[in-house]
């Protein structure tokens, strides 16, 4: 991988790119588009939050920068740049020396991603033997700090035990071990905190801080908790429907959104500045991928909606400098936003 370099206008390249990526289930006529044309950067050094409802497409997308998609599943179009390097369509082959050194990843369900049969510690250390060349001691050593790093107390020794002896969150860090160990550059996060209590959450996105910063990480994080994404997240993607319905700056998007999903989005999860408000949660359900509406994907759910709506899709334009929207009237939906102050962000709490 080369190093990132300014681009003609002195701003540096992002260390990943998505342009315009389709994914598709199947093929010819009958596939099904189950992400329409998302693009988005991930500048070096950021945290860059995809949110939206189960089903949005969020998970895909990542799964898709990872080389990762399930079986059956396709790219039709659109490409994916790792530090200049395309590697949308690369083999397995070509894939298996950039996972764990370029990027990684940090799975929803420990407890499946794990090898229930196998200690931990063997399993941090395999990374360490097939991918870095290191000797069995010598890699039985670097798991055991490695998981000294993310906090596990007594390392040594719950390196031999099992993932089932472990709870929720510790099974958690060792994920995060194993997704840390060959340092990479571009650590994807997928619901890292889910099935978590609130206080386990805090304790893993702040180890997941402290990495960012003590080796100077870019972060792509995948949630519905819009509590997690204000306090984490440097930018913001907003996915429905297989599609970006809005980006821009963490502070800017939350604080005074620009779609009326996102609006949705804000207004059915709690704020603490506002004890006893009323939560509105939005009507209806997402398409199904099959079935996605015409016009905006958006307007069966949308109060907002009109005939043009209905009709002709929206582009994803420029409404603010950094910001983008995809909807025809998003100048009137940051003027009927609710007035979140964008100095404390962080006191949005909940899931969607």
């Amino acid at each position: 991988m080369t190093d990132i370099r300014p681009s003609e206008g002195g701003t540096p390249e992002p260390l990943l790119r998505v342009t315009d990526l389709r994914l598709s289930l199947g093929r010819g006529a009958g596939a099904v588009d189950l992400v329409r044309g998302v693009s988005l950067d991930v500048p070096a050094g950021t945290t860059v939050a995809v949110v939206g409802e189960s089903g949005s497409g969020k998970s895909l997308t990542a799964l898709a920068m990872m080389g990762l998609l399930p079986p059956g599943v396709t790219v039709g179009g659109g490409d994916i740049v790792l530090d200049g390097a395309p590697v949308a369509r690369l083999t397995e082959r070509q894939w298996q020396p950039l996972r764990g050194r370029e990027l990684s990843m940090i799975f929803q369900d420990p407890l499946s991603a794990l090898n229930p049969c196998i200690r931990v510690g063997d399993q941090i250390a395999e990374m360490f033997r097939r991918r870095a060349g290191a000797s069995r001691r010598e890699a039985r050593d670097r798991a055991v700090e490695s998981m000294v790093e993310v906090g596990i107390p007594d390392a040594a020794n719950r390196a031999r035990s099992y993932p089932h002896e472990f709870s929720g969150g510790m099974r958690q860090r060792v994920m995060i071990a194993m997704a840390l160990s060959l340092q990479p550059r571009l650590l994807i996060a997928d619901e890292p905190t889910t099935a978590l209590d609130v206080t386990v959450q805090a304790q893993i996105m702040r180890l997941l801080a402290e990495r960012k910063q003590a080796r100077g990480l870019t972060m792509i994080l995948i949630s519905h908790d819009l509590g997690v994404v204000s306090r984490s997240a440097d930018q913001v993607v907003v996915m429905y429907a297989g599609r970006v319905v809005e980006s821009g700056p963490s502070r800017d998007v939350l604080s005074r959104p620009a779609h009326p999903y996102t609006v949705g989005l804000m207004r059915s999860v709690p704020d603490r500045r506002r004890p006893g408000a009323t939560l509105e949660a939005i009507g209806g359900q997402p398409p199904d991928p099959r079935t996605v509406p015409a016009g905006c994907a958006f307007h069966p759910r949308c109060p907002m909606a009109r005939d043009r709506c209905r009709t002709e899709v929206p582009a994803l334009r420029p409404v603010a400098p950094a910001r983008a929207s995809a909807c025809h009237f998003a100048d009137e939906v940051v003027g009927d936003a609710p007035d979140r102050p964008s100095a404390d962000t962080s006191e949005v709490s909940g899931h969607v």
